[in-house]
């Protein structure tokens, strides 16, 4: 602990506040307050079952889905700050609020529904008076918040103040905020919904969310935080721990020793550790008991769920079947293993009994969790590994919607297009409704190109990464994590689609 401390202490890598969160992090490290299962120490030592880096002691939910119409509305006592009524006394007292608001990163990781945030407070506002102020409101997020975990949603339905931002996504580039447009044709226009495609193919931004699909998740809106997590508003996430299904896999000596012994014990181990880190949450940390969020009704702890996750699913696959040279996404018996696998655990987390979990029937809800910056082998969530992708993009889409369908909090798929796409995003736009009709859940696009890529989900320069690589401090937290990841997981291999 005192070397990490010292080489954090003394990094030319790193900048004041990063080092400042991993020196925190350290601290809540030098804890020991959680109840940890035997088995979970057991599996998590084989690198099978992974806590996510969140620290020993919890003290504030991992990520926070504050309702920003709410505070809008009715302002902060705490803050001291009355309901705006014009455009830049919102953008002020929206870039107050993010400051407090807590989450795993220390950065917020939902940023709210901005278009519909905005839009009321245009009115007597010309478009190039409201660019002016926009243009600062994004370059604050970016710069200070500096973190592309931190998402903000769009739509469904057409605004000016939507289309207003993704002129200017489109002109300036940023990594942060990470956007998502819920998407559902029987909304959004086309015309909408192709500006929104031009702009991803020119920046990265925003993803495509089924916002049908995830309408059924809960009883009330949603949003989509940090790497396309789908949560309640005005709740959240506990915590996201995750299955790390190919290292369970190296350790079976056959397919039946891994579905009837390991999966089974590294399931209910899991589940089990979960609850130890709600229940030290909730009951012990003071967190839903004294911040403002809660007490002003922002968040409510009964709007909580812990977030199953689990990571590899085509490299444990592929490990599983190795001896007979079956791949995932290949070959049609080592996808049925894949869902036999995922059947498994849908139907346990479905059972298990999870604390404080009011929001999801008492049980925790899975994740598709799409990875850490030194995962190595490990594909995120259920996606194919870079270089099995499927030659026709359909088959990849219908691929996809088989297995996203065990996630109600997230699951995603990432894909580079060449400069055929630019000159018909109409083409690219039914490819999407087509794949959402299927039962895709999101989906993403960058420019393969350009100089934004995403990684896992957050997105980055590669700009960036070059001067990371040379040993340059960064103003972007995610270069840090996407540097790595970028390697390991060869993601300047992926597959380039074409739009004819």
């Amino acid at each position: 602990m005192n070397d990490f401390v010292y080489e954090t202490v003394t990094s030319t890598h790193l900048n004041y506040h990063q080092k400042l969160a991993a020196l925190c992090h350290a601290a809540e490290d030098t804890l020991d307050v959680l109840e940890i299962p035997e088995k979970f120490r057991y599996y998590q030592a084989h690198g099978a079952l992974c806590d996510m880096n969140e620290g020993h002691a919890p003290y504030r939910p991992r990520y926070v889905m504050v309702d920003f119409e709410k505070f809008v509305k009715n302002g902060s006592k705490f803050l001291k700050i009355d309901p705006p009524k014009t455009l830049d006394q919102l953008i002020w007292s929206l870039e107050v609020l993010y400051q407090y608001i807590p989450s795993i990163t220390t950065k917020p990781v939902y940023l709210g529904n901005l278009d519909t945030l905005i839009e009321p407070f245009l009115d007597g506002v010309s478009d190039e008076d409201a660019l002016y102020q926009l243009r600062y409101f994004l370059g604050f997020c970016n710069r200070v918040i500096a973190n592309a975990y931190s998402h903000a949603n769009l739509g469904p339905k057409a605004t000016r103040a939507g289309r207003l931002l993704l002129q200017l996504e489109a002109e300036l580039q940023l990594e942060v905020p990470n956007f998502s447009l819920k998407y559902d044709p029987d909304i959004t226009p086309d015309e909408f919904a192709e500006q929104a495609v031009l702009c991803s193919l020119k920046c990265g931004n925003p993803a495509f969310c089924n916002d049908a699909i995830h309408r059924n998740t809960y009883t009330f809106d949603y949003g989509v935080s940090s790497c396309y997590n789908v949560l309640p508003l005005r709740g959240g996430a506990y915590t996201l721990s995750r299955l790390v299904l190919p290292r369970l896999a190296a350790m079976a000596t056959s397919v039946e020793h891994f579905m009837e012994t390991l999966l089974p014990e590294a399931c209910q181990a899991l589940g089990e550790y979960m609850n130890a880190r709600i229940t030290f949450l909730v009951e012990k940390s003071g967190f839903f008991q004294s911040d403002f969020l809660v007490q002003e009704g922002l968040v409510e702890r009964e709007r909580f769920v812990g977030m199953y996750g689990i990571a590899g699913l085509c490299d444990c696959v592929n490990l599983l079947l190795a001896d007979r040279n079956l791949r995932y996404g290949r070959d049609a018996e080592a996808d049925d293993l894949a869902a036999r696998i995922m059947t498994y655990i849908e139907h346990f987390v479905a059972e298990f009994p999870a604390r404080y979990s009011e929001i999801a029937g008492g049980h925790f809800l899975l994740h598709a969790q799409a990875g850490l910056a030194t995962d190595e082998g490990v594909t995120s969530g259920v996606r194919i590994v870079v270089g099995d992708e499927p030659e026709n993009l359909l088959d990849h889409f219908r691929h996809s919607a088989r297995f996203h369908a065990y996630f109600p909090t997230g699951c995603s798929d990432i894909f580079p297009f060449d400069h055929t796409a630019e000159r018909n995003p109409a083409a690219l736009l039914d490819m999407v409704k087509g794949a959402f009709q299927i039962g895709d859940k999101y989906c993403a696009f960058y420019g393969a190109d350009g100089d934004m890529v995403r990684i896992t989900g957050y997105l980055v320069k590669r700009s960036d990464l070059e001067k990371y690589d040379r040993g340059e401090v960064v103003l972007q937290d995610n270069v840090i994590n996407g540097s790595s990841n970028y390697k390991l997981n060869r993601l300047h291999a992926r597959k380039v689609r074409s739009v004819e």
